[in-house]
């Protein structure tokens, strides 16, 4: 079980890298998830199909995974609907704030060695740790197993 995770997360990671070069090479683009989807809403007409499609990828890609043999982990929220709703909406707009995403900065700034991204990335990250702790050690009374 363990074996086929780090396959998985290396097999994801590989295509995300390697649809980040293709974007790169074939349109001279950053591959940023939230300036591909906020780049929507005022997109020039040619500029729109490429931004359709990428995002259809990333929803057929779950989707296609049991086609090519492998099988969709469960999911299950730790914390109620409305709350991922809320955390999402605070993501997005924090990567609007931060002008980029993980996937931006994380993937391709780091990259491309930017300094911008790196201490984006690292705000990220320790954000994250901040919240993960906070959320399992400090306001749900205790160790979780």
């Amino acid at each position: 079980m363990v074996g086929s995770a780090i396959l998985s997360a290396l097999a994801g990671g590989s295509l995300i890298g390697l649809a980040a070069v293709v974007l790169m090479l074939s349109s001279g683009r950053v591959l940023g998830v939230s300036g591909i989807v906020g780049g929507l809403a005022r997109a020039p007409a040619g500029d729109i199909a490429w931004r359709i499609a990428f995002l259809a990828g990333l929803i057929a890609g779950p989707i296609l995974v049991p086609v090519f043999g492998g099988s969709q982990p469960a999911v299950h929220l730790a914390a109620p609907p409305a709350l991922v709703i809320v955390a999402g909406a605070l993501v997005g707009f924090g990567s609007r704030l931060g002008s980029g995403c993980t996937s931006g900065h994380g993937v391709c700034g780091l990259a491309r060695g930017s300094r911008r991204s790196f201490v984006a990335t690292a705000t990220f990250m320790a954000v994250a740790a901040a919240i993960v702790f906070l959320t399992q050690h400090v306001f749900s009374g205790g160790v979780s197993g």
